[in-house]
């Protein structure tokens, strides 16, 4: 555990990006995911948020998404996933069009979502929230609130020793990416322990939060309205 979070930027926070270092970053991003757990935390927290939701499709914003991976072809209890995905750098939201055609992704701040109120059944923000401090991070999710029709899921990284190892040994190894070989341990020693998250979710009122931890060095939190 660290005493304390770490502010420092990442590379990745730079929107101005638009070329190959950043493809690459969000490729080795999906792998990372796909293989280290990141996107069965995500199922887990759409499932527990839209189970009362009788819409025939699942509608989600995926903020803040990156690639966005996980969302195409995925099923919330056997409905397919309608996805809007949002990105502040444009070449984020490009690089999703490219690789998924049909795909729906607008470039926008995530504190003024341009959608009407409960427009989505969730909203859903993964490896998102460590690049924030605790006060935006409080103004995205009574932003979010408004969006959503169930709820908030987020998918984001448990502080630790650990992780931060494993993590560096990991991405020396196998990463091809500057930005990652950069990000991904600062991503950790900006990650959050328990108390912290309490401490922002005391912010956002009328919603219920439940927070689990997720293999490997995940936090899964997710808030249905109340």
């Amino acid at each position: 555990m660290f005493l304390k979070r770490s502010y420092r930027k990442e590379i990745i926070d730079d929107v101005s990006i638009s070329d190959e270092r950043l493809h690459r970053a969000l490729y080795e991003l999906n792998i990372i995911n796909l293989l280290l757990g990141g996107n069965s935390v995500s199922r887990a927290g759409l499932s527990a948020v839209t189970k009362h939701s009788s819409s025939d499709k699942v509608r989600i914003l995926d903020v803040g998404s990156g690639g966005s991976d996980l969302f195409f072809n995925l099923k919330v209890h056997g409905r397919t996933a309608e996805t809007v995905s949002t990105d502040m750098n444009l070449e984020a939201c490009r690089y999703i069009k490219q690789q998924h055609p049909g795909a729906k992704a607008v470039c926008c701040n995530a504190m003024w979502l341009p959608f009407k109120p409960e427009s989505f059944d969730a909203v859903h923000f993964s490896l998102f929230f460590h690049h924030f401090k605790e006060n935006d991070m409080a103004e995205i999710l009574n932003c979010a609130k408004e969006v959503a029709a169930c709820g908030i899921v987020i998918n984001d990284l448990r502080r630790s020793v650990f992780a931060l190892w494993g993590i560096k040994i990991l991405t020396l190894l196998f990463s091809r990416s500057r930005m990652i070989r950069n990000d991904a341990p600062l991503s950790v020693k900006r990650g959050f322990i328990k108390s912290e998250l309490k401490r922002i979710l005391s912010f956002v009122n009328g919603c219920s939060f439940t927070i689990r931890r997720k293999w490997a060095f995940r936090w899964l939190v997710y808030c249905t309205k109340k």
